[in-house]
């Protein structure tokens, strides 16, 4: 039988795709002090304007070419300051830009690795050869303190399924994060996750309907803040149910931006440490309208949570917590509602693959398992490759499982389209395992994907090696699923392509 092909092309980290950031001296990350910006601004006021516009003309020459609207960074980042100067001081264009710089750094996003891949159609599929499409593949890029951000990648895989990713454009942007309402429901239900529902939260979550703004949000708290004393409950409901509002955030970029140049950084304090393993979905609902949904887990360094992604174009995203009672980690939606409830697949355990249905994308509980650990390469544990895909077969479900020396391997299931907590077909081995040009990376002896697509009657399966790297695999389906049927293994082919 035919069997998994492995692209030659191969996407590695490019240490120069790089962002600006807000750079405050005695905040960096690892440090403790207090910030030095007092002293910081005193010292640029105290230059000599030929030392100002040398300097200011030496950091365009050196920094303009990498990033979009670099000045109007600079711009910015002075606003920032200013309350740290005084009213009467007039500072000159070149010195207030000097000063943005002075408080501005560069993030390599790639500095580290890029991995971990998920592929969907995208939402503009115009001007394409016939048999064509054209995708966006989110990737996991990991820069510096193995601090995580979601970047894209768009190609085209053509009526052949020969799969061509283009070259990311020069420029990385960040977009602008925005207010978005939230959702008392939600609220309500991570409450009562955490155990911490009650007479409190119910005086600030009544009044305030099922949908509110943070200024709301944070005038019903100050409320509540006076009224302590009286209740049974501390200050400490104040501050969770602020850091439960920071985790609905809006992030939009330009539109002289191109999808590929746009990173999603983490946001807020639940992501400081990173926004991991973005699993995208592209889901029809009912009415046929489409949207882009992604879970992904946030990660502050000692916790994580999970989050829900949402757009329509790839622009505008919004953020929103998920309260999940059924998973760990891995969370992947299904591309459409199943018997009239949505439906996820998920890790009720730390080895478990399980299904989940809810009448809320935010709110999970209840998981079925469906799959345990019975082969040697997935004797550790098992977990999903991104979200279900649909076929006349039944859903395919790429899995990953963890063998032996921590060897991460990918393999295939298919689940019945009306009850996918049945099982109808498996590999009895790896679909796809670390090959000897793989083992080596940031993490060895790691294969892993945050989801497929079929086109052209073949499987497009993008995944990382050694979290630090990307490749293409692909397989025509009826192989797949007469494997599948079979519940026999699947070899890599030994073609010239295949490397």
């Amino acid at each position: 039988m035919d069997g998994v092909r492995r692209s030659p092309q191969r996407l590695a980290a490019d240490p120069s795709r790089v962002v600006t950031m807000l750079f405050v001296p005695g905040q960096e990350r690892f440090g403790r002090e207090e910030p030095r910006t007092s002293a910081v601004v005193a010292r640029i006021l105290a230059l000599d304007n030929d030392e100002v516009e040398r300097s200011l003309d030496d950091i365009a020459a050196r920094f303009e070419s990498r990033h979009r609207d670099l000045i109007g960074t600079f711009r910015r980042h002075a606003d920032e300051l200013a309350e740290r100067l005084d009213p009467q001081c007039k500072l000159s264009e070149t010195r207030r830009l000097l000063l943005g710089a002075t408080f501005t750094n560069e993030y390599a996003v790639e500095g580290a690795a890029l991995c971990n891949p998920s592929m969907v159609a995208h939402p503009d599929q115009t001007g394409l050869p016939a048999g064509s499409l054209r995708f966006v593949m989110s990737v996991r890029a990991i820069g510096e303190g193995h601090r995580s951000s979601i970047e894209f990648r768009t190609g085209t895989v053509d009526d052949s399924a020969e799969v061509e990713i283009e070259v990311a454009p020069p420029f990385a942007t960040r977009g602008v994060t925005e207010p978005i309402p939230l959702d008392g429901v939600v609220f309500r239900s991570e409450l009562r996750r955490l155990r911490s529902d009650g007479e409190s939260a119910d005086y600030v979550l009544d009044a305030l309907g099922q949908q509110f703004t943070a200024a709301e949000l944070e005038e019903r708290l100050g409320r509540l803040q006076v009224q302590l004393a009286t209740r049974r409950q501390d200050g400490s409901i104040i501050s969770l149910m602020r850091r439960i509002a920071e985790r609905t955030y809006g992030v939009r970029f330009s539109t002289d931006t191109s999808l590929a140049e746009r990173v999603l950084l983490p946001a807020m304090g639940a992501e400081r440490n990173g926004v991991e393993d973005a699993r995208f979905v592209r889901f029809e609902h009912p009415d046929r309208t489409v949207s882009y949904f992604a879970t992904y887990t946030a990660y502050d360094g000692v916790d994580i949570a999970q989050q829900l992604l949402e757009t329509t174009d790839f622009r505008a995203f919004t953020s929103s917590p998920i309260v999940n009672l059924a998973a760990n980690k891995g969370l992947a939606l299904f591309p459409r509602q199943v018997r009239g409830r949505f439906a996820a697949l998920s890790r009720s355990d730390h080895e478990t693959n399980a299904v989940v249905f809810s009448e809320n994308l935010r709110i999970w509980e209840n998981a079925l398992p469906y799959q345990v650990p019975t082969q040697t390469w997935d004797v550790l544990q098992l977990g999903n490759c991104g979200s279900p895909i649909e076929t006349d077969a039944g859903w395919l479900v790429i899995t990953h499982g963890v063998g032996p020396m921590r060897t991460y391997n990918i393999g295939a299931i298919l689940l019945d389209l009306e009850d996918p907590t049945r099982i109808i077909g498996q590999l009895r081995e790896p679909l796809l395992s670390p090959a000897p040009d793989e083992q080596n990376g940031y993490v060895p002896n790691v294969v892993y994907s945050c989801g497929a697509l079929v086109h052209a009657d073949t499987l497009i399966l993008p995944y990382g090696i050694g979290d630090s790297a990307i490749r293409v695999a692909t397989l025509p389906l009826p192989v797949l699923l007469d494997a599948l049927a079979a519940g026999a293994p699947v070899r890599s082919s030994s073609s010239a392509i295949s490397r």
